[in-house]
């Protein structure tokens, strides 16, 4: 796999880009090289003040980001401008320890969708529904499911394989009927870095419109 690093493309694609700024998280999209299948990738950057790279990585027919955070607000800012570029039919896989920011990224995630009711993980129900946005969002919480079939009970294929946006916490749990091209983002703690420094990757997100 590849590796780019921000400064040097930034130099080499300075052309490309069509960036803007929400919260204290820049994001812009350029054409970058990959070396491993010799041809340009449409890829978004994101970087905050305080930070002046992150490591990108250029798989076959995926792609995988880290993007820091530093305080809530650029959590927030992350999940906002994803849910403005979604795309209809996206599963994600959202991972990360209790009180690490999963919360504040889906609340991020719904208002790009331009959701305006409040948003809270779905601690007594596997899925919440929100069809007041762009597109229909799914935000599932199956840390408390007791038996696989409960899935089945709640009819989730009309979910998954639906127009909608699904937003899966602890999805490990049922791993086996996650479709193939589920994407994952993981939110983890560095309290090296700080107290609210958050290291966030993006793997297989790359079903985005701009």
């Amino acid at each position: 796999a590849g590796i780019c690093d921000y400064r040097t493309s930034l130099q080499a694609y300075q052309s490309h880009s069509e960036g803007n700024q929400i919260g204290n998280i820049v994001f812009e999209k350029k054409l970058c090289y990959n070396h491993t299948t010799y041809g340009y990738s449409a890829i978004f950057f994101a970087y905050t003040a305080e930070m002046n790279r992150y490591i990108l990585h250029l798989r076959r027919n995926q792609m995988s980001m880290v993007i820091e955070s530093f305080c809530p607000e650029d959590t927030f800012a992350l999940g906002q401008k994803i849910g403005e570029l979604v795309k209809p039919g996206t599963v994600i896989s959202l991972v990360g320890d209790l009180g690490v920011g999963k919360t504040v990224f889906t609340q991020g995630l719904a208002k790009g969708l331009r959701i305006t009711e409040p948003v809270n993980s779905p601690t007594f129900t596997i899925v919440q529904v929100y069809d007041g946005g762009r597109l229909p969002f799914y935000h599932f919480d199956v840390y408390r499911i007791g038996d696989i079939e409960e899935m089945d009970e709640i009819g989730y294929e009309d979910y998954f394989y639906g127009e909608g946006v699904c937003l899966i916490e602890w999805a490990d749990l049922i791993r086996e009927l996650l479709p193939e091209h589920t994407g994952r983002i993981v939110i983890e703690k560095d309290l090296e870095k700080g107290f609210d420094y958050r290291r966030i990757t993006l793997e297989g997100i790359d079903e985005l419109e701009a």
